[in-house]
């Protein structure tokens, strides 16, 4: 009798297991499907809000060893450390007679639309930055270098975090910089109308310059 009753038993506990199973693979099954259905959704909007705002993105594959970059016009370039060089362009530039070329080295981006051309792009041996016009240049992420030269024009701004040995910025016009991060050697050249924020920026060796406009007088005085 004690046999039957714990075969009894085990058959009982066999099914309580099995059921118990059945019920977990369901609610896996049914969480499975309603994620699916989530990342679909989203998936879906994020596509037809790309297709409304124009997002489109082009990789440039013929660039290599950029070492400087030039930018004029209605741009919005990030730059970001990496070990091989590569250009990332968004909107629909082709359609929008901006220019992305690289030549011995130097990356000339230009853009005169209405709308910012956002350019990425990643370089590994970036020794110098010129920006002109109004347009910006941000850093993706801390900007590790040995050396770099970054001059601003116009109405340009750039807004860099840098970990650098030597580093300089001159500003002109009525430019804007905003640094952060750190060099051993760093200077800074800028004009009286140009703005400069280094409150989170540091440097061993530190060396500044305020240019003054020069005035009628003074020029006078010059020549005399």
């Amino acid at each position: 009798m004690d046999v039957f009753k714990n075969k009894k038993i085990q058959i009982i506990d066999n099914q309580n297991i099995n059921n118990m199973k059945t019920k977990i693979l369901s609610i896996v099954t049914i969480a499975a499907i309603v994620l699916g259905i989530a990342n679909t959704t989203f998936a879906a909007t994020k596509n037809d809000s790309a297709v409304k705002n124009n997002e489109v993105s082009t990789v440039l594959t013929n660039v290599s060893a950029i070492n400087k970059i030039e930018v004029h016009g209605n741009v919005e370039l990030y730059v970001s450390d990496g070990a091989n060089d590569q250009v990332k362009v968004y909107n629909r530039y082709y359609a929008e007679s901006a220019l992305v070329q690289n030549q011995k080295g130097v990356l000339r981006i230009s853009s005169y639309t209405t709308q910012k051309l956002v350019v990425w792009v990643t370089a590994n041996e970036l020794r110098s930055i010129s920006v002109y016009d109004n347009a910006e240049v941000k850093s993706f992420g801390k900007l590790s270098t040995i050396e770099l030269n970054v001059d601003l024009h116009n109405d340009a701004s750039a807004k860099l975090n840098l970990d650098a040995y030597r580093a300089s910025v001159k500003l002109t016009d009525h430019a804007k910089a905003d640094l952060s991060g750190s060099a051993n050697e760093f200077s800074l050249n800028h004009d009286v109308a140009t703005s400069v924020n280094k409150y989170n920026f540091t440097a061993a060796n530190y060396t500044e310059n305020s240019n003054s406009p020069v005035s009628a007088g003074n020029m006078d005085m010059a020549v005399l």
